[in-house]
């Protein structure tokens, strides 16, 4: 019976079939970054140590992901260790070592085969920190010329930040200094929360393909002037409220920011 087509697949096809559009090819290695893969592993993961399985190829050696559990049980054909992680975890892991990621390699539309450099780019690109400017808004306005793509990643990405905020607004600004752009507010944010919720609207930034300093960032409360007269021509984008957590389980592989897991 045939596999449903993933999000990982729309994105591969809209960069296939447009070549020359960036836009596109910079929203699938967002949907990598973004989403869980299933990497094969050599052996079972011992804590954070985890050794994938190598392959050599013509091209150099790989590593292999599959976005589903079902597709990496049709590429193996066996049962075999993986570890499901991130795509940016496994970027990350994976940079500097000369090693490509095969992705799918053979079982879905999407099969593709990522070069070790392309990896390296993608890692960096994550590690890009927001820059710290100051500056004071002189007015607002409603938001205009922004490409949908921007709109679309930001929706996207504040979607999976459910419960960092309550809420964000996006509006057309000008400065004291004269200079106009955007400016991305988050209302209420929980306390450290904000490096996360800037370095989310700096990839919808880039992933984008928008030339950097189109956007600012400020963190308000929902009382502050600025942010009832943000309120009033915004576009505004709602954070879910957070489930509730489950009972605790035992963690895994690459779940815990501050304990990435060591690829060997």
């Amino acid at each position: 019976m045939p596999q449903p087509l993933t999000p990982l697949d729309a994105a591969h096809a809209r960069m296939v079939g447009a070549p020359e559009d960036d836009a596109a090819r910079l929203r699938f290695y967002e949907r990598i970054a973004d989403g869980e893969l299933f990497l094969l592993l050599e052996r079972e993961a011992e804590g954070s140590d985890l050794a994938p399985r190598v392959f050599e190829l013509e091209e150099g050696p790989v590593v292999l992901a599959f976005d589903t559990e079902e597709r990496l049980a049709e590429f193996l054909g066996a049962p075999a260790p993986y570890a499901a992680l991130p795509g940016r975890v496994i970027a990350t892991a994976l940079a500097g070592q000369g090693t490509g990621l095969g992705l799918n390699l053979g079982v879905a539309p999407s099969s593709y085969l990522i070069p070790a450099e392309a990896l390296d780019w993608l890692a960096q690109t994550l590690q890009n920190a927001p820059v710290a400017a100051e500056d004071r808004p002189d007015r607002f306005h409603a938001p205009g010329g922004l490409p949908e793509g921007l709109v679309q990643t930001l929706d996207a990405k504040l979607a999976r930040a459910g419960g960092l905020a309550a809420a964000a607004l996006l509006a057309g600004v000008t400065w004291q200094s004269g200079r106009r752009g955007h400016l991305l507010a988050f209302l209420d944010a929980r306390p450290g929360a904000e490096g996360p919720l800037a370095r989310a609207a700096a990839e919808a930034l880039t992933f984008s393909g928008v030339e950097a300093g189109e956007m600012d960032v400020v963190f308000l409360t929902r009382s502050e002037p600025a942010a009832e007269a943000m309120s009033r021509v915004s576009l505004r984008f709602d954070l879910p409220e957070p489930q509730r957590p489950e009972p605790a389980a035992p963690s895994a592989p690459g779940s815990d920011p501050d304990r990435p897991p060591i690829l060997r």
